[in-house]
C-alpha cells in the first residue's frame, strides 16, 4: 500500500469535532498497518483510537522541526556588571527519539558558555536543547547541533556542550543492556583551545 504525504508545513493543521489536532487518514493506517505488521488487531477496543493518539504523540515528539531553536538566544542582556565567567546550565533533563530505530534517548544535558559581553536568559539554553532534542537525532548530532547553535548566535569566547543518555534501542532490543549510559561532548572556542579553561567547566559540571 503507498501512503503519499507531502506535508511539508504544519502552518494548515485542523482540529476535529473534539478540538483537538485532526489527524490525516493515510497517517492512522500507517499506524494501524504497524499493528497488525506487529501481530495485533487495529480494530479491537482497546487499540481502536490509539493511531490518533499515536499520531498526535509523535507531532509532540518532533515539535523541533517547527521551531528555529536559535530564535531563543536573540534577546540578549549587556548589563551584567563586569561579569566574564563560566555561565552553565547543568543536568538540563531531555526526551529525545533515534532516527535508526525512533526509540526513546532520555539523559541530561550540561551547556556552558563564557560570555564576551552579552548574556543570554539561562532558559534559553534548555529551550535550545529541547528545539533540537524533540527532532528524530542521533546524540552526536544533538550534542553538535546544541554547541553549534549558542556559538553562532551568541558568539561568546567558548561553547561546552556535554550530554549522558540511554538509548532504547540499546536497552530494550538488540544487546539490551540496561543501565549503560552513552555520553558525548563538543568544545568550542577557548574551552576547545586551551586546556585550563577545559578543565574548569568539566569540573563546573561535575566532571573531570
Amino acid at each position: 500500500m503507498e501512503i503519499a504525504l507531502n506535508y511539508v508545513s504544519h502552518d494548515f493543521d485542523s482540529l476535529d469535532e473534539s478540538g483537538k489536532l485532526a489527524v490525516p487518514e493515510p497517517v492512522q493506517e500507517a499506524i494501524r498497518t504497524l499493528l497488525r505488521w506487529a501481530g495485533d488487531d487495529p480494530q479491537r477496543e482497546g487499540l481502536s483510537d490509539t493511531p490518533k493518539r499515536v499520531a498526535r504523540a509523535w507531532r509532540e515528539y518532533c515539535a523541533g522541526y517547527d521551531e528555529d531553536p536559535g530564535l531563543h538566544l536573540q534577546r540578549t542582556f549587556s548589563e551584567v556588571a563586569g561579569y566574564d565567567e563560566v555561565v552553565l546550565l547543568r543536568d538540563i533533563p531531555f526526551q529525545s527519539h533515534c532516527e535508526h530505530h525512533l526509540a526513546p534517548i532520555t539523559g541530561t544535558a550540561s551547556i556552558a558558555y563564557l560570555p564576551r559581553n552579552r548574556v543570554v536568559g539561562i532558559s534559553k539554553l534548555a529551550r535550545v536543547l529541547q528545539g533540537y532534542a524533540r527532532r528524530l537525532q542521533i546524540q552526536e548530532r544533538l550534542t553538535s547541533e546544541v554547541a553549534q547553535c549558542i556559538w553562532q548566535n551568541l558568539q561568546p569566547q567558548g561553547v561546552a556542550v556535554v550530554i549522558e543518555a540511554q538509548h532504547g534501542c540499546m536497552t530494550g532490543r538488540g544487546v539490551r543492556t540496561p543501565g549503560v549510559g552513552m555520553i558525548t561532548s563538543r568544545m568550542l572556542g577557548c574551552f576547545l583551545d586551551n586546556p585550563s579553561s577545559r578543565k574548569e567547566v568539566l569540573a563546573l559540571m561535575g566532571r573531570r
